[in-house]
């Protein structure tokens, strides 16, 4: 019987389509990884491009916080809702009312704003519009647009324009710098002194 093909012309053609075989392979490889580049490149791009979310990661309604020393009551916060941000900082922007404890049914000092925040990295509070400290044993009352509070520093300060009553009388100045019970406080830049009647408080 006679071959078809001789054994050189059968190797070369086994060659070549062996050839041609591994040369697809590698075409759709190659398709293929391009495919895959591509594809991640455009999920970096979108990465890249898409917008870091800075917003609360919590909020809380009807807030009642109580912070104690050694089961001691020291402070009770009071808000309508609270935001938690995922780097430890806090706001109200509803309001928010402290109240400063020498005995557990005794507040001594309450602080109260339209807006406040908390600055972890600083540990500080910021209490914003309509701000209002008062005394509960003296009755001094302090208003201010602008107050920050330093539980480290145990101190009330701002450098806004502030408005005293005591005993009678309102104070004004701008810049004020107080311990955080408000039993002791010093005007900055002191404006005047006016006299008011008792009824008038």
């Amino acid at each position: 019987m006679k071959a078809l093909y001789s054994r050189n012309e059968l190797k070369i053609k086994l060659c070549s389509k062996v050839g041609w075989n591994h040369f697809f392979v590698r075409f759709c490889i190659l398709v293929a990884l391009n495919l895959v580049g591509q594809t991640s490149c455009k999920s970096r791009k979108e990465l890249l491009n898409q917008e870091i979310y800075n917003g609360p990661i919590m909020e809380i309604s009807n807030v009642n916080t109580m912070m104690t020393d050694s089961g001691k009551l020291i402070l009770r916060l009071k808000a309508p809702d609270q935001l938690q941000f995922e780097n430890g900082n806090k706001g109200w922007p509803n309001g928010l009312v402290l109240e400063y404890y020498s005995s557990p049914n005794k507040p001594i000092c309450t602080f109260r704003s339209n807006t406040a925040d908390f600055n972890a990295k600083e540990n500080l509070y910021k209490g914003d519009g309509n701000v209002v400290v008062k005394n509960i044993d003296t009755g001094d009352e302090l208003n201010t647009e602008l107050l920050f509070w330093s539980p480290a520093e145990e101190k009330f300060y701002t450098d806004s324009f502030v408005t005293i009553i005591s005993d009678g009388e309102v104070h004004t100045g701008k810049g004020l710098s107080a311990n955080q019970d408000f039993s002791s406080y010093e005007i900055l830049e002191p404006a005047g002194t006016i006299q008011i009647e008792e009824e008038d408080i």
